[in-house]
Order: structure tokens, then sequence, then C-alpha cells
């Protein structure tokens, strides 16, 4: 699974990102860290950055992907990633999309958290009442003046990716004012939608029931043959009779496969195979019965 998640400051994409790793067990890339773990590492890309964040200067988007191209080589992003504060603008997008572009990494989504500004800012002013009431002390960037700045900033630079991903079908639009089980009952289930993580017992629990089906289909197959072709050998006197026949059969095919297929669903992948057979038989000994009497 490899995500974006996009909506302004407040929105709740840290505690989602987080419970999304834990379900998942997918990596969760803050370009902060990498940049951070990057200089620790001194790698080629890291000393560039290295300098630059010295002098107080803001990193160029061209290092960011360097670093950011240089942790999607790494051994731990086999099962996915969620991208946390990039891209912020819509160059940094094209950008990254060239990136997994030339790693042939599919992006599968970019969940928006939409929430109302408004409410936003009257959240921070009760929180941080709340703090001062008990004596606490309030940080300097959680408050309502640096939250307007910051979501000013929001619909300046990044809101624009919002229009960017939804015309490459790629945004998935979630409520953000619902509760945070809600809105975490909701992400997963628009993710399992559209197929970007297994159904409930994985791949392996899933593998069974495709086993069972196919094997089923098998049998179900040169059944439905057998029994068409002894229709077509009826007499000519019976010609009608034998189209009769043959329609039957095709009918009673289908109806076997619906059997089937409503067994596998049924999570009876053990029970499938022998009823494709009992179904075919059945429906074969039915089209005889017919025949015969005509």
């Amino acid at each position: 699974m490899r995500l974006i998640l996009l909506g302004p400051p407040g929105a709740g994409k840290g505690t989602q990102a987080q419970r999304l790793v834990q379900k998942y067990g997918i990596i969760q890339l803050s370009t902060g860290e990498m940049l951070r773990a990057a200089v620790a590492a001194e790698t080629p890309v890291g000393l560039q950055a290295k300098d630059l964040m010295a002098n107080g200067s803001l990193v160029p988007d061209k290092i960011v992907i360097g670093i950011i191209s240089d942790r999607l080589d790494q051994p731990d992003m086999k099962n996915g990633f969620i991208l946390d504060g990039f891209p912020r603008t819509v160059p940094q997008a094209a950008a990254l999309d060239e990136l997994l572009k030339k790693k042939h990494i599919k992006l599968d989504a970019v969940v928006e958290l939409r929430v109302n500004e408004s409410a936003l800012l009257d959240r921070v002013e009760a929180r941080v009442a709340e703090m001062r009431a008990r004596g606490e002390e309030v940080r300097i960037d959680d408050t309502p003046e640096v939250l307007a700045k910051r979501l000013a900033n929001y619909r300046t630079l990044t809101e624009p990716l919002i229009h960017y991903y939804s015309e490459r079908r790629k945004l998935l639009t979630v409520d953000g004012m619902m509760t945070i089980e809600h809105v975490t009952r909701e992400i997963n289930r628009i993710l399992s939608a559209i197929g970007a993580v297994e159904p409930k017992g994985g791949a392996k629990a899933a593998a069974p029931a495709r086993k069972a089906m196919k094997a089923a289909r098998k049998t179900a197959r040169p059944a439905g043959k057998k029994a068409a072709k002894t229709a077509r050998k009826a007499p000519k006197t019976a010609g009608k009779a034998g189209k009769a026949a043959s329609r039957g059969v095709k009918k009673a095919s289908k109806k076997a496969g619906r059997k089937v297929a409503s067994a596998v669903r049924g999570g009876k992948a053990g029970k499938a195979k022998k009823t494709g057979k009992k179904a075919v038989g059945k429906a074969s000994k039915k089209v005889t019965k017919k025949r015969a009497k005509r």
C-alpha cells in the first residue's frame, strides 16, 4: 500500500497515519526525519542537505526527492508507505510522480481529510483556553494566530494538489470532521474498495477459496460439455428436443456455477469442489430424463 495523506494542519493526518502504520505494517515517511537520517548517515544527498540546513536555508525539492529515492530502495519498504509532509506543492507532486514512475512504483491513493477551517480554529482556541486554565504552558506554534497563518499557506501552496490528484483519479476524500474512530473506519473501507489492501484474512486466507473455485470450475466444464454432446447426438427426428436439452444443460451449468461461487463466498472452500460435481451431475440427470420423455 502506497499512500499520501492530504489535509490542512489539525485535520488529523498524523493520528490516521499512525493507525494505518500499525494496522498494515507500512512505513510512515516524514521528509524531516528522512533529512535528518540522511545527514546523520552522511549519504551524498545528506551531505548536500547538511550544508544548507546549517545555513538555515530551505532544502531544494531536488535534494528532498533524492532522499526519498534513497529511502524507497531500502528493504523495509516492501509493504508500502505513507508520505507525510510531502508533496506540499504541485511541482513537488510532479517530481514525485516521475520518481515513482522510474522505480515502477504505483501510488495507490491520495486520501484527503476534508475539514471545516473555522471549526479547527475553534478547537485550538478551546484547547489553549483549557491549558491556560490549568496553568499549563502553551506551545508557541499551537495558537489560533499561528494556525491561521498555516491554514493560509496550505490554501495557497498545498490545496491545489487536490485538483492535481483528482485529475489523475487518485484522490479519495474523507470527512475529517467525524470522530477519530469513524475517520479510521472510512479510510479502511475505501482502501479495501479500491483494492489497496487485502480482504480480511489476507491473501493466505483467500487462497484456499480461489483454489476450490478453480477446481470446481474444472469439474463443471467437462461434465457440462459431456451432457451437451449427448444432447447434440439425439436423433434428427428429435431435433427440437435436442435443442431444448442443450438449453437446459447451459442453464443448469450456470446454476451449478452460482452454487459453487456461493459456497466459496460463504467460506466453505473445502466443499466447493463437491458442490460443483453434485450440482452438475444432478443437472445432467434432469436433462436426460426430460429428453427421454420427449
